[in-house]
C-alpha cells in the first residue's frame, strides 16, 4: 500500500478514535517525532500539559535558540551507556536541521565553537516544527494532562483531561526535571518504571554551582566578573576538562565554564580553576619581581579582573598593597600554584530550578538505539530528554532532541505502514 493509502487509513482510524501512534509531550523531541511519523503515513496525536508548549525552546539561547552544534557528536555526551547515542546522531545530523532551517527560510548564525543560533527568534524555531507537525496531518491536544497509561491488548491506552485516547504505539517526549516553572515533571520515569524500565539517578546538570557561606564571603562582591578559565574535575572516565567563561555570582559561580563542569562534578569532590589563561603564573610572578615595585594587587589585576586581583588577596591573607621586590619567592611561587590551580569544593548546585537539563534518566540499555524503543514492551519508545543522554552545553541537547525524535518517528511510522500492509 502507498504512503497516500496508508495515510488515509490512519486517519481514518483516528477519527474512529485510535491512532497509530500517541506522543506524550510537545517539546523538542515530541515535535520533531510526531513530525516524522505523520509525514511517514501515522496517524499521530501530540500531547501536552500545557497550553503554550515548546518552552525550552522559546527561552533558549537569549531567546534565540541555540538549535544545534555543527560538531556534535558521540563524545559530547554523557550517559551512563555512553555508545548508545551514535547511532540516532550519525543518521540525523547539524546537516540534516540545517536543510530543514533552509525549508522554512530561517536564518542563522554561528556564535562560537560550533554554536547556532537564530538570527531573529526561536519562535521561529516552534512555528517550524508546528508546520512540520502540519503537513503530517498531526491531531493536536495541549492544556491536556495524563492521569493514567494503560496497555490493552495491543494497544495503549491514555487518560487524559479530554477523554480517553488510544493508540498502537506510545512515545514518550515528557523531558526532564529542569526548570520546573515551565512545567516539568516526572512522568516520563513513572511510565518507564510503570513497565518495567530501570531509571538512571537523575540530578541537575548544566546548572550554577553554590558554596558555603562563611567560605564564601570574600568573594560575593565579584558578583557579576567575568572571565575566561580552564575547568576541571574528576579523574579517569568521569574527568570533565573545558576552557570557558567563568561568572561570579553572590552565591557561587555560573557561566558556560561552570554550567559545563557540573555535568561531571560529584557533591563532595573539588573542582580545579586555572585563573592564569594556561601559562605558568609562578615564574610571572617571579619574572616580575626583578624590576617592579608594582604593589601585588596592582601587579596581579594585569591579568586578572581589579576586583577579583583585590578579593584574591584578602582570600588568601595576602597583603594586597606590598610591593611585590618585598616578597619571598617561596609566597610567589605558593600564589602562583593556586592561581593555576585553585581548587575549592562546591556545596552544592543551584537545583533544578536553574538547570539547563537533567542528567540521567530512563536506562538506554533497555531501549533500541536504532529506533528508540523498549525492548520489553513493544510500541513503547522514549526519546530526548527523559533518556539518559545528556549534552554539553552549546545546542547538544537540542541535536539530541531531533535525532533521536527523527529515529523514533520514523520507526512508529514503518510500523504503521505494516500493519496496514499486513491488513490490506
Amino acid at each position: 500500500m502507498g504512503s497516500k493509502q496508508t495515510t488515509e487509513a490512519g486517519q481514518a482510524g483516528a477519527r474512529a478514535g485510535r491512532f497509530d501512534v500517541a506522543v506524550l509531550g510537545a517539546g523538542a523531541a515530541g515535535m520533531m517525532c510526531a513530525a516524522v511519523a505523520g509525514q511517514g503515513g501515522a496517524s499521530v496525536v501530540l500531547i501536552d500539559h500545557a497550553t503554550k508548549v515548546a518552552e525550552k525552546i522559546r527561552i533558549s539561547g537569549g531567546g534565540r535558540c541555540n538549535f544545534t552544534n555543527l560538531q556534535a557528536g558521540p563524545a559530547n555526551f554523557l550517559s551512563a551507556n555512553p555508545h548508545f547515542c551514535r547511532s540516532a546522531l550519525a543518521r540525523y545530523t547539524p546537516q540534516d536541521f540545517l536543510a530543514l532551517m533552509r525549508k522554512h527560510e530561517i536564518d542563522w548564525h554561528e556564535k562560537h565553537r560550533g554554536q547556532l543560533f537564530c538570527n531573529d527568534s526561536a519562535e521561529q524555531v516552534i512555528e517550524m516544527l508546528r508546520a512540520e507537525c502540519g503537513e503530517g496531518n498531526v491531531h493536536w491536544r495541549t492544556g491536556c494532562g495524563v492521569d493514567e497509561v494503560r496497555r490493552e491488548g495491543d494497544d495503549f491506552l491514555l487518560m487524559t483531561a479530554s477523554g480517553p485516547v488510544r493508540a498502537g504505539a506510545l512515545v514518550v517526549a515528557t523531558g526532564g526535571l529542569s526548570i520546573p516553572k515551565i512545567g516539568a515533571t516526572d512522568i516520563g520515569y513513572r511510565i518507564a518504571r510503570q513497565f518495567g524500565l530501570g531509571v538512571v539517578e537523575t540530578r541537575p546538570a548544566l546548572v550554577p554551582l553554590t558554596f558555603d557561606g562563611q567560605g564564601w564571603a570574600p568573594f560575593v562582591p565579584l558578583a557579576g566578573v567575568s572571565m575566561e578559565v580552564d575547568i576541571a574535575t574528576g579523574s579517569g572516565k568521569t574527568a570533565g576538562a573545558f576552557r570557558e567563561d567563568l561568572l561570579w555570582t553572590h552565591r557561587g559561580l555560573s557561566g558556560p565554564a561552570v554550567l559545563q563542569i557540573s555535568s561531571f562534578w560529584r557533591p563532595g569532590t573539588p573542582i580545579t580553576i586555572d585563573l592564569f589563561d594556561g601559562n605558568d603564573a609562578s615564574e610571572w610572578l617571579l619574572e616580575q619581581k626583578g624590576g617592579s615595585r608594582k604593589h601585588l594587587a596592582n601587579l596581579l589585576a594585569e591579568r586578572l579582573p581589579a576586583r577579583l586581583a583585590d578579593a584574591w588577596c584578602a582570600a588568601a591573607g595576602l597583603n594586597g598593597a606590598q610591593p611585590l621586590h618585598d616578597m619571598p619567592d617561596k609566597a610567589l611561587r605558593r600564589l602562583g600554584a593556586a592561581l593555576n590551580s585553585w581548587q575549592l569544593v562546591p556545596a552544592g548546585t543551584e537545583g533544578y530550578r536553574k538547570a539547563e537539563v537533567t542528567l540521567g534518566g530512563v536506562d538506554t540499555r533497555a531501549l533500541s538505539s536504532a529506533t528508540m524503543m523498549a525492548r520489553t514492551v513493544p510500541n513503547l519508545y522514549f526519546i530526548g530528554e527523559v533518556v539518559d543522554v545528556t549534552g554539553w552545553l552549546g545546542g547538544y541537547n537540542f541535536q539530541w532532541a531531533w535525532a533521536s525524535g527523527v529515529a523514533a518517528g520514523q520507526a512508529v511510522a514503518e510500523n504503521a505502514r505494516a500493519m496496514v500492509a499486513g491488513t490490506a
